[in-house]
């Protein structure tokens, strides 16, 4: 009895530390999320900047940083796991901001694809490390409720930064948008010195699988790529056909290689937990559906409605807002029932998001009444949904695979936004548009919330599996 009083009471007092490490490690993810959302407010701002560069030449800003983000996060994670978790993280944010100053100063698209890669390479090296640097500090009976709150900070930043990023580039200039990160960077790695205590997952054998990495960067570049040209006077239908079978082929051969290789880029054994399989599948067409939805909005702000920067990047920050309540109170119905429950409802809700923005706004700005509330309804079903699928795909994951489970859901969700990018620009990327350019991105929105609805049929994260795993 004395002895669970104990155990009790330095739990308890661990508590307010393990708070600590949250807050270091997700100000660093606030930061990189931060990046993301500004990207899309600021898109036809930066393609003006740069004339001679086409709306499919800028995508390549967002999805090269995507790729190589989905290819090396997974690495990054065993990186985290041998080195130390704080020093990776550490090394992480201070790439991503030195890469943030290359971007502000670019002075061409070519210049801002590579500032943009290397920013990437910056990103994978944090994020696994903070999220696995944030499960150890807490009790696993708490995990869903810090990944509920770990959800909603990626959340604020995607609401924030909208707005925050339309007045910064209105202010300032799009470069800002880029250096805004070096402060916040700054501070995070200040910070981390003093609060993050080292953590590592000692590895006897590490090597990196460049061929895996190349299997992945090449084959969603080929995709993405043939979905961008798509329209292009410059290729054929039959030469993007082939560009979109070899990134298929491309992404298939890493089956057998993984098999051959001692050690692949992921180990294919993961997924043989059913729940992890299906939230990271999921995680793929939720993203896609993601980035088509948020990407559409700031076109349709600008192009159809003529709204000034600030006020396009104002006018969709009620719908991300919307995400960060309802993921802290998902995390907390999801550590009693399970998450099914939510994704099936989340993503239910987002097809009717969708089905809303297809059929109701029209050419007549009337923001109220005819956007607030689908907006509202997106963000309430993201909430839902994207915690729940993080929480998910770490659910039942012996902890020596926290890193390396969390990046490839990271992977999984960047692998949907670089095809979401893609749809988005090339059904909407010209110099004019109509409100029916925007039927096929919400017909394909409201598709993709249905099948992630059916895909998250099989998912399984009530209490009692739990138990079952831990007796």
């Amino acid at each position: 009895m004395n002895s669970n009083i104990q155990q009790l009471v330095s739990a308890n007092k661990a508590i307010p530390a393990a708070w600590r490490v949250f807050a270091i490690a997700s100000i660093a993810i606030f930061m990189s999320s931060l990046d993301t959302t500004i990207l899309y407010a600021g898109f036809n701002n930066i393609l003006s900047s740069f004339p001679d560069s086409t709306a499919a030449d800028l995508s390549w800003a967002m999805s090269g940083y995507s790729i190589v983000y989905a290819a090396m996060l997974i690495p990054a994670g065993g990186i985290a796991d041998k080195f130390g978790r704080k020093k990776i993280f550490t090394l992480g944010t201070l790439l991503f901001i030195s890469a943030s100053f290359a971007c502000g100063a670019a002075p061409s698209v070519s210049w801002l694809i590579v500032a943009r890669v290397f920013q990437s390479i910056g990103a994978c090296l944090l994020t696994p490390s903070a999220l696995a640097l944030v499960l150890e500090a807490f009790p696993r009976e708490r995990r869903s409720v810090i990944m509920g709150a770990w959800g909603a900070v990626g959340a604020l930043a995607a609401a924030l930064g909208p707005g925050i990023g339309s007045w910064i580039i209105d202010v300032g200039g799009w470069q800002w948008a880029f250096f805004i990160n070096i402060p916040i960077g700054l501070f995070c790695i200040w910070q981390s010195l003093a609060v993050l205590h080292e953590s590592v997952q000692p590895r006897a054998h590490m090597r990196l699988d460049l061929v895996g990495m190349l299997q992945l960067v090449v084959g969603v570049g080929a995709i993405a790529f043939a979905i961008v040209e798509m329209k292009s006077p410059a290729w054929n239908s039959y030469e993007l056909t082939a560009i979109l079978m070899l990134g298929l082929v491309l992404l298939a051969s890493y089956i057998p290689w993984a098999k051959f290789y001692p050690e692949p880029l992921f180990d294919l054994s993961l997924f043989k937990n059913k729940t992890f399989l299906f939230a990271n599948l999921a995680g793929i067409t939720f993203g896609i559906a993601f980035s088509i939805m948020f990407f559409s909005f700031f076109f349709w702000m600008k192009n159809i409605w003529h709204l000034s920067q600030s006020l396009a990047g104002a006018s969709v920050m009620p719908g991300p807002l919307m995400v960060v309540p309802t993921a802290l109170v998902a995390g907390k119905i999801a550590s009693k029932v399970g998450h099914r429950p939510l994704l099936i409802t989340g993503t239910m809700t987002y097809a009717l998001s969708g089905l809303w923005f297809l059929m109701v706004p029209d050419t007549t700005p009337n923001y109220l009444a005819t956007w607030l509330p689908g907006l509202l309804l997106s963000g309430i079903s993201v909430g839902l949904v994207m915690p729940s699928l993080s929480a998910a795909a770490m659910f039942g994951l012996p902890q020596k695979d926290y890193a390396v489970g969390s990046a490839i859901n990271h992977a999984a969700r960047q692998i949907g936004t670089v095809i979401g990018v893609s749809i988005t620009v090339l059904f909407l990327g010209k110099a004019l548009l109509k409100p029916g350019d925007f039927i096929p991105t919400y017909s394909i929105h409201i598709a993709l919330a249905l099948i992630t609805a059916m895909l998250c049929i099989p998912i399984n994260t009530h209490p009692k599996q739990l138990a079952n795993l831990t007796q």
